[in-house]
């Protein structure tokens, strides 16, 4: 056994290595890799070194391009960080911390039932958090009334399926302050139908309109964690932020927390994308009174504020069917449930066929 623990982890499964005196190595418990001091001090001291230049290089390209105000983020835990306890998935990865009265006894992204301690320490601390306000029990009847009303969904399923783990797990976001400005071009036509006789004539009128103007923006919700699907996340939006409130562990107890591991700057596109996609859907909504209309041309510039860290509530449903895994996403807060369902393909296509034949039906009593 080893004798002496380190705070370095194992490069293979991310698990902890220890040094065992009988071999004068690290070694990992986990995976049974086995090291050399010097190479894993060699292997952190360029992994730090490939951070600091990452994040100079960061900060530099940041204030050239007006990039996001990331003053307000803080590092400071205080007397909380001692309260405090990591966990680490060496399955899938995932880094996960909750207050010391919380057992993590299984990854709620992978099922995996062994997660493995670890220091608590390189975190920002929240400014923000949604405090959960729906339970286990909840989430349940949520992911019940999820199932109902798909046609396609498996007989089986419903019956067969069943919950491996249900988790109560605060994702971690950025939430992004700014303005969008920008200016849209569209082409719009009105059509005027005139009978002349037996005959029917239409007028078409063409024009071309332009709108331009400013939107400010603020908290707009990125999700900060990669062991989360966008898709999931995005679904189950929005949240409530009038319930937002000052972050404090005492909201903690009995939920794990997911550590972030995608950046302000990895966020920046999809923060960009969404503000800029909210500003062209408003200015497209006050071109009215026409028929069709086709969008010709857009342009938009972002105008980067503020960036907050927040953790928002979400109930990680694990669930197994026939050897495969089915995550599902529900939010703590209003009880939106996100999730990939199994589809009948013999259900599908025979709904398919049967629409089809009867448009074929239809299409030659047309023609005859």
């Amino acid at each position: 056994m080893p004798d002496q623990v380190t705070n370095y982890q194992c490069p293979a499964c991310t698990g902890p290595l220890h040094y065992a005196a009988a071999s004068g190595k690290l070694e990992c418990e986990y995976c049974g890799s086995v090291f050399d001091v010097a190479e894993i001090e060699k292997l952190y001291a360029e992994k730090e070194k490939q951070a600091a230049a990452a994040q100079k290089a960061a900060e530099q390209q940041a204030k050239e391009s007006g990039g996001w105000d990331e003053s307000s983020l803080n590092s400071d835990w205080g007397s909380d960080a001692a309260s405090m306890r990591a966990y680490n998935c060496p399955s899938c990865g995932a880094e996960l911390v909750c207050d010391e009265s919380t057992a993590a006894t299984s990854c709620p992204y992978c099922g995996n039932p062994t997660i493995v301690p670890g220091q608590f320490s390189g975190m920002l601390r929240p400014e923000f958090v949604i405090p959960f306000k729906l339970t286990k029990d909840d989430a349940v009847k949520a992911l019940k009334k999820h199932y109902k009303g798909k046609p396609f969904l498996p007989r089986t399923f419903t019956a067969g399926n069943h919950i491996k783990k249900i988790q109560g797990v605060y994702v971690p976001f950025w939430l992004f302050d700014g303005t969008a400005e920008g200016s849209a071009q569209y082409h719009c036509t009105i059509n005027h139908v005139h009978e002349h006789g037996d005959t029917e004539i239409t007028e078409i009128e063409h024009f071309r309109v332009t709108r331009a103007g400013s939107m400010a923006f603020e908290k707009v919700p990125v999700d900060a964690s990669s062991k989360m699907p966008d898709d999931h996340m995005d679904s189950i939006e929005p949240f409530d932020y009038a319930e937002l409130k000052p972050f404090s562990t005492a909201y903690l107890p009995g939920f794990l927390a997911d550590k972030y591991d995608v950046s302000v700057a990895d966020s920046q596109e999809r923060a960009d994308t969404r503000c800029a996609g909210s500003l062209e859907e408003a200015l497209r909504d006050t071109v009215v009174g026409y028929g069709d209309v086709m969008q010709t041309g857009q342009s938009c510039k972002i105008k980067r504020g503020k960036v907050h860290y927040a953790l928002l509530p979400v109930w990680l449903l694990d669930t197994k069917w026939k050897g495969k895994d089915f995550l599902f996403a529900m939010n703590g807060q209003t009880g939106k449930m996100a999730g990939d369902l199994p589809v009948d393909r013999g259900k599908f296509w025979g709904t398919f066929f049967a629409i089809a034949a009867a448009l074929t039906a239809v299409g030659l009593a047309l023609i005859l």
